[in-house]
């Protein structure tokens, strides 16, 4: 682990990775425009030695998390409220992000005795992609292909099965766009979409590395400084559960569920920014509007108004950033 956080570090700051640095230093600074440059820049960095680490954990994993012996790293947090549903028996939604180790989430709560069925995409790597598959089957996790795996979700849905998603994934041109640190995201709305249509909760969870935490932004500054290589040690917490009852009497259920679910994605991220993948194009995809240079729409500037927690200086924020997005986007037209 010490070693791939060295390697991390020299490839973020390689000279041929430097788009992808500067992608992650402009998302950081948007997202945390009260930070000093100094701490953006080390964050960024910090994002690499994450990523690079979390193979070495992803890899060791199968053998860590054994039944008997999963306790030694992992601590289990509030999961009251999550395993509560879990253990109904009834359908279940589960999201979570890339923050911290969202495969560890998966393995861990597999592990505990509840199947999860997850949504991925099967690697390019044939001989690596079967690695997976036999690994994590092994606790219990059934991965389901994304490229037409749809198609078996109400299978498993009308048995009683739990499925997973990872979504805070760009979804394209034809996702459902939400805020997500106060600019328009394209988000999935499958996950809504299973969950009105079973009325089934949405359960948000994280796995969130805590060996080698620090008290105050100033402790982990210097740590980040000091490279400080952290044990392989998590806790596991279920932050947020959406029921349908939160739902049921919004103007726009589907709209809510997604903008809900990626406001819990975006509060795990604030807790720990330093172990998200901030070189990801999280906002690679543009609205209709902006892309066709029209102002923006005054159904979509209601419904966001609409949502409990949205206040009018984040509102003028998302509509502010939208009108910047799309000045770019004719840019690179």
């Amino acid at each position: 682990m010490r070693l791939m956080r060295r390697m991390g570090g020299a490839f973020a700051q390689a000279s041929f990775n430097e788009p992808r640095l500067q992608r992650a230093k402009d998302n950081l600074q948007w997202c945390f425009p009260e930070w000093p440059q100094e701490r953006i820049d080390l964050c960024a960095v910090e994002a690499y030695r994450h990523l690079f680490t979390l193979a070495v954990e992803i890899a060791v994993a199968p053998r860590m998390l054994a039944a008997d012996a999963y306790a030694a790293h992992v601590e289990l947090g509030d999961l009251k409220e999550g395993l509560h549903h879990l253990l109904t028996g009834k359908p279940a939604v589960l999201v979570a992000g890339h923050c911290g180790n969202w495969e560890l989430l998966g393995t861990v709560i597999s592990t505990l005795g509840f199947p999860l069925h997850a949504i991925y995409r099967p690697l390019d790597v044939k001989a690596l992609d079967r690695w997976v598959l036999r690994t994590r089957s092994a606790t219990g996790m059934i991965l389901v292909d994304k490229f037409g795996g749809m198609s078996a979700m109400p299978a498993i849905m009308n048995a009683g099965g739990a499925v997973a998603f990872v979504a805070d994934q760009n979804a394209g041109t034809r996702g459902m766009f939400v805020p997500f640190f106060d600019r328009l995201a394209s988000a999935y709305k499958s996950v809504g979409v299973m969950a009105m249509h079973y009325n089934t909760p949405i359960i948000c969870g994280r796995a969130l590395r805590i060996s080698g935490s620090f008290e105050t932004p100033d402790e982990a500054l210097d740590a980040l400084h000091r490279a400080e290589a952290p044990l392989f040690r998590y806790r596991i917490d279920i932050t947020e559960v959406i029921m349908p009852e939160d739902w049921a009497d919004q103007p726009d259920p589907l709209f809510y569920i997604t903008a809900r679910y990626r406001l819990a994605l975006e509060n795990m991220v604030r807790e720990a920014p330093e172990q998200y993948l901030w070189m990801h194009r999280y906002w690679k995809s543009r609205p209709r509007h902006e892309r066709s240079a029209k102002p923006f729409p005054p159904r979509l500037r209601e419904k966001i108004a609409a949502l409990p927690w949205m206040t009018d200086e984040k509102l003028e924020r998302i509509v502010e950033r939208s009108a910047r997005d799309a000045r770019e986007y004719a840019t690179r037209s």
